[in-house]
């Protein structure tokens, strides 16, 4: 079976052309969204239900604004609310050394320098300046670690391991120094 990985979430439709408003989620959306790139449509955490070749697509703020060819009108798209925008795994870029896609970092255990287990890295939240990786420990508060050089020291996908370093204020009750 062919894992597929999310690239865009459609929020809505826009106007009446069969065009969507997508919410970009790939480092590479000027690639995924330009004509002529296939794109395959699911609902949120099922299996894909539709192949999709862009026909247009611009970037609007934040957004992009995508149409497909063969869905022309807005009856055509007006159910995708909420869809997901997905490439298999064979289209995803290569990654220079050192950067990750979210999926390979999800699920890694998660240990300090000081070789202490502090659980399971479950999310990865993108506010703004850098990502923050949302470790989970049962019976404890989530960790959250931004993803910054100070902090994340070593990645090992084969061992399934992050270790990390644990700045001064990073877990809850603890002050800073």
């Amino acid at each position: 079976m062919t894992a597929y990985y999310t690239v865009g979430v459609v929020t809505k439709p826009h106007g009446l052309r069969g065009e969507v408003r997508v919410y970009p989620r790939t480092d590479f959306p000027e690639e995924r969204f330009s004509p002529g790139s296939r794109l395959w449509l699911r609902p949120p955490g099922s299996e894909p239900v539709a192949e999709l070749e862009v026909r247009s697509g611009r970037q609007h703020q934040n957004l992009w604004i995508v149409g497909f060819k063969g869905y022309h009108a807005i009856s055509d798209v007006e159910s995708w609310r909420g869809y997901e925008l997905c490439v298999p795994e064979d289209m995803l870029h290569p990654l220079p050394e050192g950067a990750y896609y979210y999926h390979q970092l999800v699920g890694l255990e998660v240990i300090s320098d000081e070789g202490e287990p502090l659980g399971v890295l479950a999310e990865v939240w993108t506010p703004g300046a850098n990502d923050v990786y949302v470790v989970r420990k049962p019976g404890q508060p989530d960790l959250l670690l931004p993803a910054i050089r100070d902090v994340i020291l070593s990645v090992d996908l084969e061992a399934r391991r992050m270790t990390v370093h644990l700045l001064p204020g990073l877990r809850d009750g603890e002050e800073d120094e």
